[in-house]
C-alpha cells in the first residue's frame, strides 16, 4: 500500500506534504518526517527537501557523529495516539484524490502514528539501507625495517533495525565500499579519516555523501 503511494509521488506531492499541511499537524510536524519523506521520494528538487537533507548530512559530521535520521523524532509527543495500521483505510480512500490531498493524509498518518509506528514492512526497507560508515583512522604502508606492509584501521559502522532503531557495530576495510576506502594499496599516502552515509530511495536508488575531517 505504501510503496504503491510513495512509487507515485511527485516532486508537486512533496511539496505538498511539506507546505500545505494542516494548521494542526504543522505543529507536530518534525524535520525528521522531511528526512523520512525526501529520503524515500529519492531527495526531489525543493528547498523543503534540501534543508532535510543537509540536517540528515549535518548530523554524521563530527563531532557528535549522530543517527542521520531520528525516527523517533517523527513526530514528538503524540505517541499515545492509534498506530498507524488502524488509520490505513483512510490511505486506500485518498489513493485517487489529487497530490495535495494525498499528501495531506499521508502526513496525517504518519503524526498519529507517533512512536508506535511500525515500519517492519519491506516498503519500508529504505529506512533500514541507511549505513553510516565512521572511518576513525585508516592507513596502509611500509612500516619497520623490512618495509612491511601493514594496514591499520579503527572503524565502526551504523545500522538501523526493524523498527529504526540505530546501533553501532565494529567494521572491517574488507567489508567497507570503495567510496569509504577507494584504495587499500600499500602506499606512504593510503590514509583516510571520515565519516560517510549511504541510503536508497523507495525505489533502490543508491546514494552516498563522504565528509573528511
Amino acid at each position: 500500500m505504501w510503496c504503491r503511494l510513495i512509487r507515485n509521488w511527485t516532486v508537486g506531492t512533496a511539496l505538498a506534504l511539506l507546505s500545505a499541511v494542516a494548521p494542526q499537524a504543522a505543529k507536530a510536524y518534525q524535520v525528521d518526517c522531511a528526512i523520512l519523506l525526501c529520503l524515500a521520494g529519492g531527495w526531489p528538487a525543493s528547498a523543503e527537501c534540501a534543508h532535510a537533507r543537509a540536517v540528515f548530512i549535518r548530523r554524521i559530521t563530527p563531532w557528535p557523529i549522530e543517527p542521520p535520521l531520528q525516527i523517533w523524532r517523527c513526530p514528538m509527543g503524540v505517541s499515545q495516539r492509534a498506530p498507524l495500521q488502524s488509520t490505513a483505510p483512510k490511505t486506500w480512500e485518498a489513493s485517487n484524490q489529487s497530490g495535495q490531498q494525498l499528501a495531506q493524509v499521508i502526513l496525517a498518518q504518519v503524526v498519529e502514528g507517533g512512536a508506535d509506528i511500525d515500519i517492519s514492512g519491506l516498503e519500508f526497507n529504505f529506512v533500514r539501507s541507511i549505513r553510516v560508515w565512521d572511518v576513525r583512522h585508516y592507513s596502509h604502508r611500509e612500516r619497520g625495517r623490512d618495509d612491511d606492509c601493514s594496514e591499520r584501521y579503527n572503524m565502526r559502522l551504523g545500522t538501523y533495525g526493524t523498527q529504526g532503531e540505530f546501533g553501532w557495530q565494529r567494521a572491517t576495510p574488507a567489508v567497507a565500499p570503495n567510496w569509504v576506502l577507494p584504495s587499500r594499496h600499500c602506499a606512504s599516502s593510503n590514509w583516510r579519516r571520515g565519516v560517510g552515509v549511504e541510503w536508497e530511495d523507495h525505489e533502490g536508488n543508491h546514494g552516498y555523501e563522504w565528509v573528511s575531517y
